[in-house]
């Protein structure tokens, strides 16, 4: 990206998201103390506050307690201003299903149901959204996670036959203009879900690594904090990596206890030397936690032991595949702008 240089309008978004987010993250603040927090002045956080509570953004509580002078309102982010919804797409084993979810601005589940569907088309999705855009408040978001690959909002490969090669994002956004529309990879989200989880105190390279039963491995990526794509969406088949052996080979030694310990440690090593993650979380049905040992020493014979990363071992991911698209949905509402490009 370029360096932008900002207007009045752009510089007031900024002051805005600086306000919000601190009072999401503070939970009640002053206007005195809001102006600490972000270094605004005190007269345009008091602007912001106005602002927001005519729209409803925020909740004024009431005085502070003061020992002496005029007592200072206190303010509240209003989580229940608005919602995100967000859809799971699967077909697994036949069974089309798709699970909605409702979350509040602090990523809150208020409702969550699956629904289990004949066939999943792009109509099934729109419809779908239209009814709950009406029945939920104040939807400001949609995002979706599916079993293949989206660019741009146009579905590419997909296990959903219905979705496949389908401009999804263009027409939901089409039919409802004012609402933001994310649509991402379930690999994508999980990963972004995990990390998170982590609490790095400052951004890290982080990967996960997934082994499903019959299946050729995946992985993903988070590179300084954000998710890595690739020019063609191709990062993380890490199936193509230079095993010496063809696809079939490859299954087969999938099949094999030995075969599977092999594969999996020539994948995680390649990844060690190729991004030097601070962790590196395996998932898949075909791993168990027992086995984290054997892995740890199998890279050992390869990295040294000052550039290992973290290894974690985790087969039940649908949680932090919930969390990671709730909070990309989330943030697909706040205002950035990038103040300068850092090249190095």
């Amino acid at each position: 990206m370029l360096p932008t240089s900002h207007n009045t309008q752009q510089v007031k978004r900024i002051n805005v998201e600086l306000v919000k987010n601190t009072l999401r993250s503070t939970g009640v603040g002053t206007k005195s103390s809001i102006a600490s927090l972000t270094k605004l002045s005190v007269a345009t956080c008091g602007t912001i506050l106005n602002e927001l509570l005519q729209t409803g953004e925020i909740i004024d509580l009431g005085p502070d307690e003061s020992s002496g002078g005029r007592p200072a309102s206190r303010y509240q982010f209003n989580a229940d201003y608005a919602s995100v919804l967000c859809l799971i797409v699967r077909t697994e084993g036949g069974v089309h299903s798709i699970t909605h979810i409702q979350a509040n601005l602090n990523g809150e589940i208020l409702d969550e149901q699956t629904l289990t569907l004949d066939e999943i088309t792009v109509a099934t999705v729109e419809d779908l959204t239209a009814t709950l855009i009406e029945q939920y408040n104040n939807v400001q978001a949609i995002g979706i996670g599916i079993p293949g690959v989206a660019h741009n909002g146009i579905i590419g490969i997909c296990d959903v036959p219905g979705l496949a090669g389908q401009p999804l994002g263009p027409g939901l956004k089409e039919r409802f203009e004012d609402v933001e529309v994310i649509i991402d990879n379930d690999m994508n989200l999980t990963v972004y879900g995990l990390y998170n989880e982590q609490h790095f105190e400052e951004e890290k390279n982080f990967a996960v690594v997934t082994f499903p039963k019959n299946h050729f491995p995946g992985a993903g990526f988070i590179i300084d904090g954000h998710p890595l794509k690739g020019n063609t969406h191709f990062s993380g088949e890490v199936s193509y990596l230079p095993f010496g052996v063809s696809s079939e080979e490859q299954h087969q030694l999938l099949q094999t206890s030995d075969g599977l310990h092999h594969l999996v440690v020539k994948t995680l090593v390649s990844i060690m030397v190729i991004i030097n993650p601070a962790a590196i979380v395996i998932t898949g049905d075909t791993m168990d936690p027992s086995m984290l040992d054997d892995l740890t020493r199998g890279c050992l014979d390869t990295i040294p032991q000052e550039h290992m990363p973290e290894l974690i071992i985790q087969n039940d991911t649908r949680l932090e595949y919930l969390t990671g698209l709730i909070a990309v949905t989330l943030e697909s509402l706040t205002y950035r702008i990038q103040l300068i490009e850092k090249k190095w």
